[in-house]
């Protein structure tokens, strides 16, 4: 470390040059701090241990429908307090790019979901109108809904049995705000009657996309989603209780591998931050040959030149990377709080504070390498000499 300032001063021989790489590394290891969270988020469904609320659905594919006689089995499991259920049913309002998020819930479905910000008049304005929905205030302020207004849907999956078309009337009996910002996302989702969309449904009736299943004691929640899963065993319709987490997750995971995704874009930016702090550290070599000439000159042996151009490299890339992970640490609460719980990016740990600075280290030294290597071989009549 006695010669840190001579590497220090080395990095500030060019000012402007070192802060636009450090602001490149810092950009880097920040998507590298997010993206982790992304993989992490999507790979972590939780335990379902001390969960008070579980989802069934089927093994197979969260799009497979269940038989509507589960529910029935389902509530008269030991430790089962109540069972509610929903269907996706998905559609879009007047043009194709206003996609909306629309699911058909069970008349109980608020004794679960007492989270919504539902009033008990908006309730009741629900439960009187049987084409009615409670929409959420983010998508009532982005197409100017309010109560009472007609609301035509294109559907997405069910077309309408009375009319052969996929085209579907509601009526909006409520604009619900959640009260807690944790809860924010469901303000994007819209909700209709199960029960009309089971009657009127082209497709025919009696079938469920999923259940959600209340636990009387949360601390025999696991127990409880093994005894429901042991009820369709071996049969057509095997179902998957999980939690509620896990289950919203595997609606994101339909576009493919996550992780593999995370990471070719991770590859690609370490990838183009290799080529550039390379030619950077090349450049810099290239620079100050008269300077590391005059060094040996002085007593300095190639392995300490080598020693000085190679801590440089590790330096520069190690001040750009720890900024860029205590900033990514700073803005992931934000990021989360912004989804209004829809992805929750858990904080960065030790694991990936760890695989940050292997990385780190990676890249100082593979940039770093050839430069060195030029420094420690160069000969001092050639360079003072200028050739």
């Amino acid at each position: 470390m006695k010669y840190l300032h001579l590497v220090w001063a080395a990095l500030m021989r060019r000012k402007t040059r070192t802060v636009l790489t450090i602001l490149s590394v810092l950009a880097a290891f920040l998507l590298f701090g997010l993206l982790d969270g992304v993989r992490a988020a999507f790979n972590a469904g939780g335990t379902i241990a001390g969960v008070d609320r579980l989802v069934v659905a089927s093994r197979f594919s969260i799009i497979q429908p269940l038989p509507e006689s589960l529910i029935a089995q389902v509530q008269s499991v030991p430790g089962v307090r109540r069972v509610t259920w929903g269907n996706w049913f998905g559609g879009y309002y007047q043009e194709p790019k206003n996609q909306l998020i629309m699911f058909a819930v069970a008349a109980n479905y608020f004794d679960i979901y007492d989270d919504y910000g539902v009033t008990a008049s908006m309730r009741a304005a629900f439960d009187r109108s049987r084409t009615g929905v409670l929409v959420g205030a983010t998508i009532a302020r982005r197409f100017g809904l309010k109560v009472g207004d007609k609301f035509p849907v294109m559907g997405a999956i069910y077309p309408d049995k009375a009319t052969g078309e996929a085209s579907w009337q509601f009526d909006v009996a409520g604009i619900f705000e959640t009260p807690s910002s944790k809860m924010r996302a469901h303000e994007q989702e819209i909700l209709m009657h199960w029960k009309y969309l089971d009657e009127a449904s082209a497709y025919g009736s009696g079938t469920v996309g999923w259940l959600i299943v209340q636990v009387a004691d949360p601390a025999q929640s696991a127990v409880v989603a093994q005894r429901i899963d042991d009820l369709t065993k071996n049969s057509d319709h095997e179902t998957k209780t999980q939690t509620e987490k896990a289950f919203n997750l595997s609606f994101a995971k339909q576009i493919g591998d996550i992780g593999l995704i995370v990471g070719a874009i991770i590859g690609a930016v370490f990838f183009t931050l290799l080529l550039l702090t390379g030619n950077t550290m090349a450049q810099a070599v290239r620079e100050r040959i008269p300077e590391l000439a005059t060094l040996k000159t002085l007593g300095f042996t190639d392995r300490s030149v080598l020693g000085l151009v190679f801590f440089e490299s590790v330096l520069l890339v190690v001040i750009g990377g720890v900024l860029g992970l205590a900033l990514s640490s700073t803005l992931i609460p934000a990021v989360s709080a912004a989804s209004g719980g829809m992805l929750e990016l858990p904080p960065i740990g030790v694991r990936t504070w760890l695989i940050g600075f292997a990385l780190m280290l990676a890249v100082g030294a593979i940039v770093g390498v050839l430069p060195a290597l030029r420094a420690m071989r160069l000969r001092i009549v050639d360079a003072l000499a200028g050739r």
